[in-house]
């Protein structure tokens, strides 16, 4: 069991089940617009799947203090040299346009830790409440729903509601994970959405968000019928209200990165498996 507990520590600690839910939700929108099932391995998800680890290991290893146990130090150099390596592979088959937009998206989560944004009191993105929620749902979205349609040669313009759902069930998310930092947020004077509404009315604008996640699949769904999008859809609105009301009452580190992470490769998954 305590073998168990670490491995799955690890695997949740170095952002690999991060990487699997990106994947896994580009993957999603590729069985959308192409309307087939797409191969587990291509350039564009070695590219999406790298670039999580490499931007989501970075910051533990280079731009803040470590509070992880010093065994996982080298864990995520490990990951983060794999998701380098993974990135630097998959350039030689990815069209120059979505190499810049990758480009673009890293720097973007990097200011999440560094100082990169061009204003004058030189502070990260995680200070910035509202812009940051934004922002980290704008990336999501389109490393894993516009990447594929230009991967694609799909035109955006043609599946608006996919763009739009997918930033809404990302911003939930996101706002439940600003709920579990809000001590951190509150100490360091960070003045994030749950700070600014209060946990109750957090909560109602997570509710509120899966309510119009949900009512979003259903227009897509007159435009593209697909009955298994509108049954992931809301079968996961369900589950991650579920999930909310679980974490309200007995929150924990592993609880967040496992569960509210989790929803997005249930959602992948149920389309894949249909």
């Amino acid at each position: 069991m305590k073998l168990f507990h670490r491995f799955t520590d690890l695997f949740l600690c170095t952002s690999l089940f991060t990487a699997c839910c990106a994947t896994g939700l580009c993957m999603a929108t590729e069985r959308f617009i192409n309307n087939t099932l797409p191969a587990l391995i291509s350039p564009l998800h070695l590219a999406i799947f790298g670039g999580t680890l490499m931007v989501y290991n970075a910051p533990r290893l280079f731009f803040r203090k470590i509070t992880t146990p010093q065994p996982y130090r080298s864990w995520f150099r490990l990951f983060f040299i794999a998701g380098t390596l993974l990135i630097l592979l998959s350039v030689f088959w990815l069209p120059l346009r979505i190499i810049w937009f990758g480009v673009g998206l890293a720097l973007l989560t990097f200011s999440y830790s560094l100082p990169f944004l061009p204003f004058k009191n030189k502070k990260r993105l995680r200070e910035y409440g509202w812009l940051k929620i934004l922002v980290l749902a704008g990336v999501w979205t389109i490393a894993t729903a516009l990447l594929p349609m230009m991967y694609w040669n799909k035109s955006f313009t043609n599946y608006p509601f996919e763009l739009l759902n997918r930033f809404v069930f990302i911003f939930a998310l996101c706002i439940v994970f600003d709920i579990r930092d809000i001590r951190t947020d509150m100490r360091n004077n960070i003045d994030t959405l749950p700070l600014k509404l209060g946990l109750r009315n957090s909560y109602l604008t997570i509710n509120i968000a899966l309510l119009f996640f949900a009512a979003l699949n259903a227009v897509q769904y007159f435009r593209h019928p697909a009955p298994e999008r509108l049954i992931a859809a809301w079968t996961t609105a369900i589950i991650t209200w579920l999930v909310v009301v679980y974490l309200r009452k007995k929150p924990s580190e592993i609880g967040y990165m496992g569960l509210a992470d989790g929803m997005m490769l249930l959602y992948a998954a149920i389309i894949l498996i249909f």
